[in-house]
């Protein structure tokens, strides 16, 4: 009843809340099926990989850990690393190793796949926040605009009895109705969301920290480093001997 007696304004602003309900709704599954997922997938590769001695063994024997975000940073950051051993390797102990050098670009393609994956699950995410703050705004339009037409109405038929006027506040109020029925759900599913998501890429960033440490003890060579940390040392030590008077 509502919603026939409501303006053409008004039927115009429901039909866009529709289209926005929709659109909504379609974010809120995708994206919570790609949450739930990135979660289930992170825990079963974390596992697996802290089960491995190797750093690098999950990604030599060509295993999947699809919807993963985690598993995408250790595949960026081991292709970087065999790219190295390949092209730039460092010879020790009949071992091949990659150099300090070498792994700043490891580094930088560690970070930038997190920096990716974070990107990758915020996206969508403006539009649960458009339905949020922009639901209630055009409902509310047509609300006021149905009631504009309703006593412009009444006043030009010169009758402002309740049975004129009830019909058309009625169909005013159901735009604000709809919108918040928009609105509501949105608000909810983005508070969830957007907690999953900032835990999820606090994990990447405790991830990204672990896997470098783990490259690095295992397949840099350091003894450059060592050896400026040796030389930095006895240069203090020759400068405090220096110091001290007799």
């Amino acid at each position: 009843f509502a919603f026939e007696k409501a303006t053409i304004e008004g039927k115009m602003t429901i039909s866009a809340l529709i289209l926005v309900s929709m659109v909504s709704w379609s974010v809120i599954i995708t994206k919570g099926r790609q949450i739930l997922k990135a979660r289930a997938m992170s825990r079963k590769f974390l596992a697996a990989y802290r089960e491995s001695k190797d750093p690098m063994a999950l990604f030599r024997d060509k295993r999947e850990f699809s919807g993963a975000p985690a598993f995408e940073v250790y595949a960026s950051g081991c292709g970087e690393v065999e790219y190295h051993l390949e092209n730039n390797p460092v010879t020790v102990k009949g071992k091949k190793r990659i150099s300090v050098e070498s792994f700043q670009s490891v580094q930088v393609a560690l970070e930038r796949s997190v920096s990716a994956e974070a990107l990758s699950l915020e996206k969508g995410m403006i539009i649960l926040t458009t339905a949020v703050s922009g639901g209630p705004f055009i409902g509310l339009l047509g609300t006021v605009w149905g009631v504009m037409e309703t006593f412009s109405g009444i006043a030009m038929a010169a009758s402002a009895s309740l049975t004129a006027m009830a019909p058309g506040v009625a169909g005013a109020l159901i735009a604000t109705v709809v919108g918040l029925f928009v609105a509501i759900p949105a608000m909810f599913a983005y508070n969830l969301m957007i907690t999953a998501i900032r835990g999820i890429t606090q994990e990447l960033d405790n991830f990204n920290s672990e896997v470098m440490t783990d490259l690095e003890h295992k397949y840099v060579d350091n003894r450059a480093l060592a050896d400026e940390i040796a030389d930095a040392l006895r240069n203090i030590n020759l400068g405090q001997q220096n110091n001290v008077r007799p």
